[in-house]
């Protein structure tokens, strides 16, 4: 399977918003939002978006999440890794409650990413910080 960066960036949200067995429409809109506005995604194809996650989708049920994270880390360059942690965590947060599951993926991605604690610290901090209301 041939995956660009950004679909696997894509493949991240995607399984961080099924990891509570849900996907809402919020997760849906965020993912395609971030797709809409962030440079990592310049020149990405967003009709393209559908297709990809229902691939992802596809994936999850022949691999699992293990299985789709291998892949995504194998596609996904190193100057990219703190990007990906950053869309989970965006897409975990977005409802602004964060089930064990939830937890558990952010933290095997956390893992699987090689990324030291002071950085998804202030990721998520940082997430908490642009989502909370008043």
């Amino acid at each position: 399977m041939s995956l660009s960066p950004q679909d696997g960036l894509i493949y991240l949200m995607v399984v961080t918003a099924a990891a509570d067995r849900a996907l809402s429409d919020l997760e849906l809109s965020r993912m395609s939002d971030l797709v809409s506005r962030l440079p990592v995604f310049e020149g990405y194809d967003l009709s393209a978006l559908p297709a990809i996650a229902a691939d992802c989708a596809n994936l999850l049920d022949e691999v699992g999440v293990e299985g789709v994270l291998e892949l995504v880390i194998a596609k996904l360059p190193e100057r990219l890794r703190d990007t990906g942690y950053a869309l989970a965590v965006e897409i975990a947060a977005v409802d602004l409650n964060l089930e064990q599951s939830e937890l558990r993926w952010l933290e095997m991605v956390r893992d699987a990413l090689d990324l030291d604690r002071l950085t998804t610290a202030a990721i998520e901090t940082a997430a908490r910080a642009r989502l909370r209301r008043p």
